[in-house]
């Protein structure tokens, strides 16, 4: 019989202590990899758009934009209450503070209910507070397509032709638009469009 010329290798049987030996070792190795990992890369708020104000100061949180949901509106609904259809927030005057516009209607359950648009401020702690009317529901218009764009709001009207109409079914839209100029919200309008376009 040959004798293998590979020296012993009973030694290289494996004990529960010399695996217990490993595992804790390779805990220890992922550990130190972990700590020695690189900082996250921390994101730095864009600079402002032409008209929007000013920067946060180096080391403040920038400002957030009123949560119209903590706002009164001036909307009567009686008992079935408000509903928030749409807000964007947008630095409307160029203090550097966001602003909220809110289309809000009545809660009708049906139908088309009248829109309001309203612009939203807040200072300090206090509670989002109703600064101009944009819409006022009186006027029995359907806001849509609301949006704010380097300080102009913009959004199209749907309304009804004559008393005959549906309220469920406007056959009117106009396109329009307002900015901050001085001291008031100044509106430009685009040209009316026939039922087809206001679906």
């Amino acid at each position: 019989m040959q004798t293998s010329a590979l020296p012993d290798l009973a030694h290289t049987g494996a004990k529960p202590v010399h695996w217990l030996a490993t595992a804790a070792a390779t805990a220890a190795v992922v550990a130190l990899a972990g700590l020695l990992q690189p900082h996250a890369a921390t994101a730095t708020a864009p600079a402002p758009e032409h008209g929007t104000g000013s920067a946060a100061a180096p080391g403040t949180a920038p400002a957030t934009a009123p949560d119209p949901s903590g706002a009164v509106f001036p909307l009567d609904c009686g008992p079935v209450g408000q509903t928030v259809a749409a807000s964007v927030p947008g630095d409307l005057d160029g203090d550097g503070r966001p602003e909220t516009v809110a289309s809000v209607h009545c809660d009708a359950g049906s139908g088309t209910p009248p829109s309001g648009l309203y612009v939203l401020t807040q200072t300090g702690g206090a509670a989002p507070r109703v600064v101009a009317t944009l819409v006022d529901p009186a006027g029995k218009l359907t806001v849509t397509g609301l949006a704010v764009h380097d300080g102009t709001v913009s959004a199209d009207l749907l309304g009804y032709s004559s008393a005959g109409v549906p309220r469920c079914c406007p056959d009117e839209r106009e396109s329009v638009t307002w900015r901050w100029e001085g001291n008031a919200f100044v509106r430009s309008a685009g040209p009316a469009a026939d039922g087809s376009e206001a679906a």
